[in-house]
């Protein structure tokens, strides 16, 4: 016979305030099984634990149920609590009556206090038949895996590599340094971000812990937390990068010319380039999708067109001195590498221009992203920090912001806001002033978001310098004939349209996640929300970690950051990668499905439902075979198996079937 104890916590007004905390707990000591049964105001306080611990070791318990808040926030905390006293931490469940009974029935406390008492009734028959488990230990190789060469990774990259671990970072371009290395200035302190990343990105191509492959991409990822097996694709750039100086002789030479990605299309590069003068690595690439003679050469390959006996260009070739460049040999690599652990940095994109119909993107060449005119903007950038027509070259004496383009706009599905967008209009507005003193700065807006440290006052400070902000929606854009633009709008502060003659018009669009991100969430198994930004395990207790164990996300790629932020959370993965990979063995849950042989006829639905690749078929027993490493335990395996042999341990079909009766019997 069981001796199972229940213990009601009051969680202050939390539940008692709905909850007749003293009557479940009377009634709790007449449920079969049940042989302990009291209340305390918070059992999560070290005098709650102190009484579970004395309980268990005077009624000689070997069954807990604990009735308080969701077992997120404190299974662990009676789990050791239970261990300290001789229970297995196993044969402890958690009965949520505060965000399950409580919060939902404040109304009606009858019937909340009823519901109570099934939800410890219903937990109690489950841990009755809960198996005394042990932990699964799992080997830990200590390198970490960086997915993205922005400011996050960057970061998280340093950290670790400081802290004493191998780390191995993939940036799919040719430089690191992601959209930061992009801006001009830096909210809300106005300084030089590139001398503020430029440091960290030489770092990391030199520190003797980190593995820098940049334009390349992961492309395959097995095995399971402290265990992984990567492979990583090193795209061909036709260049030896190890003979390669920088010199950028080739590209001078280079006779097809295609947008710059870097510059966001405000001026060209050639097919063999140089990202930028300040590009880590300092080395050329050569495009191959542009570029006349591979171009050539794969219509060779492909029948449609003739061989000949010199090649179509190879001005690039001729010109290096060092002989660094063949375009004759793809030096394509696959690299592989065992990690620990994996940090996704990914960052973020902007929403299309040519999204805006009504506002001429795409069509109007004045009308720009928010990315466009930071390169007009910075000193480094094509204009030299004096932002220019894209039409026609002038210097705009007038422009117009368009804020929450995108943003916050249920109809075209994104109903988040950027966060970022408020401050870096103000920002750009402020610095347009100061590069043209006689321009004039208008921005149209919703309402203001600055809730940084600084943010508020940097805001004031721009409306003190003569930018005008019109609260209001801009309806349509429209060419003039005459070269200018006019922007039809409305200011809602005093209930009037507004028509607005400008040079140019700047849209804040909204932040997107990276190309690439559905992809690559599929390819590690992990999740991603609505909008296809990665997502946490909890937004709250766990905001970086993804509910496969063992990989993180930092920075935009998880939600629209500033670059305070952005630093913070790869940081804050960075230190949950240390913790993990400075043990020798990791403990996982043995909480996780098995198969039962006598019964499993190998149909293979467990493989197919399985979303982390933990079920495999005996090709020699013809049955399922559960990897334990890779299992977390959802139960879409034993879901899905037709045969009833699939399960889970402590969570058995019987064990779930007597949890549903005493959940329904009130009403049978």
């Amino acid at each position: 016979m069981a001796r199972i104890g229940v213990f009601v916590c009051h969680c202050g007004r939390n539940i008692a305030g709905t909850v007749n905390v003293l009557e479940v707990a009377e009634k709790a000591r007449k449920i079969k099984d049940v042989v302990f049964a009291t209340n305390y105001v918070f059992m999560c306080s070290d005098p709650g634990q102190q009484l579970l611990k004395r309980s268990i070791e005077e009624h000689k318990l070997d069954g807990v149920v604990v009735a308080c808040c969701t077992p997120t926030l404190h299974h662990s905390t009676f789990r050791n609590a239970a261990s300290q006293a001789g229970l297995n931490q196993f044969r402890v469940e958690i009965a949520n009556i505060r965000e399950q009974v409580a919060w939902p029935h404040e109304h009606d406390k009858e019937i909340a206090t009823k519901k109570a008492l099934r939800v410890i009734e219903a937990a109690v028959k489950k841990v009755k038949y809960n198996l005394a488990l042990e932990p699964v230990k799992v080997p830990v190789t200590r390198r970490a895996l960086i997915i993205g060469g922005g400011i996050a990774g960057i970061q998280a990259a340093i950290d670790l590599a400081e802290g004493g671990y191998e780390v191995y970072l993939v940036e799919r371009t040719p430089t690191v340094g992601g959209n930061m290395f992009r801006l001009s200035e830096t909210f809300p302190t106005l300084d030089c971000p590139q001398c503020i990343i430029t440091p960290k990105m030489n770092q990391v191509a030199h520190h003797p812990n980190i593995h820098l492959y940049t334009y390349s991409e992961v492309i395959e990822v097995s095995g399971f937390v402290g265990n992984f097996k990567v492979k990583i694709r090193k795209k061909s750039t036709y260049v030896d990068w190890d003979k390669c100086t920088g010199c950028g002789d080739c590209t001078q030479v280079c006779p097809v010319k295609v947008p710059s990605e870097f510059e966001r299309g405000v001026v060209t590069r050639h097919a063999i380039y140089i990202p930028n003068e300040q590009a880590v690595p300092l080395v050329a690439t050569v495009d191959e999708n542009v570029c006349a003679e591979l171009r050539y050469q794969r219509r060779v390959k492909e029948g449609k067109a003739k061989p000949r006996s010199k090649p179509v260009c190879s001005r690039c070739v001729e010109v290096c001195e060092v002989g660094a460049i063949d375009l004759t040999h793809p030096n394509e690599e696959i690299i592989e590498v065992d990690v620990g652990a994996i940090i996704v940095a990914t960052g973020f994109d902007l929403l299309p221009l040519d999204f805006f119909e009504e506002y001429g993107g795409g069509k109007i060449k004045d009308v720009v992203d928010a990315l466009q005119f930071e390169r007009l903007l910075a000193p480094s950038g094509p204009t030299d920090g004096v932002p220019r027509r894209l039409s026609d070259g002038k210097v705009p004496k007038r422009v117009v912001w368009i804020q929450c383009a995108g943003s916050r706009d249920p109809e075209h599905g994104m109903a988040y806001c950027s966060r970022v967008c408020c401050m870096y209009t103000a920002k750009q507005a402020l610095l347009y002033k100061h590069a043209v003193p006689d321009g004039e700065a208008y921005i149209f807006y919703i309402d203001i978001r600055s809730n940084g440290k600084g943010y508020e006052e940097f805001v004031q400070r721009v409306r003190e310098e003569g930018i005008i902000y019109l609260r209001g929606k801009v309806a349509k854009i429209a060419e003039d004939g005459n070269g200018k633009l006019r922007v039809f709008g409305s200011d809602t502060l005093v209930g009037k349209p507004v028509e607005i003659e400008a040079d140019m018009v700047v849209l804040s669009p909204a932040m997107i996640p990276a190309k690439g991100a559905r992809e690559l969430a599929s390819l590690l198994r992990i999740g991603t929300d609505e909008y296809g930004w990665f997502k946490e395990a909890h937004l709250k207790l766990r905001p970086v970690e993804t509910v496969t164990s063992g990989i993180f996300i930092a920075g935009a790629a998880h939600f629209p950051k500033d670059i305070t932020d952005t630093v913070s959370q790869a940081s804050g993965a960075a230190s949950k990668v240390q913790a993990l990979l400075s043990r020798q063995f990791l403990e996982r849950e043995p909480l996780i499905a098995e198969a039962d042989p006598e019964v499993c006829a190998g149909c293979g639905y467990c493989v197919n439902a399985c979303s982390y690749s933990a079920v495999q078929i005996d090709p020699i027993q013809k049955v399922a075979k559960v990897n334990e490493a890779l299992c977390e335990g959802c139960g879409a395996c034993a879901a899905a198996c037709p045969s009833g042999a699939m399960s889970l341990r402590n969570l058995t079909k019987p064990q779930v079937m007597q949890m549903i009766e005493v959940m329904t019997s009130e009403y049978a």
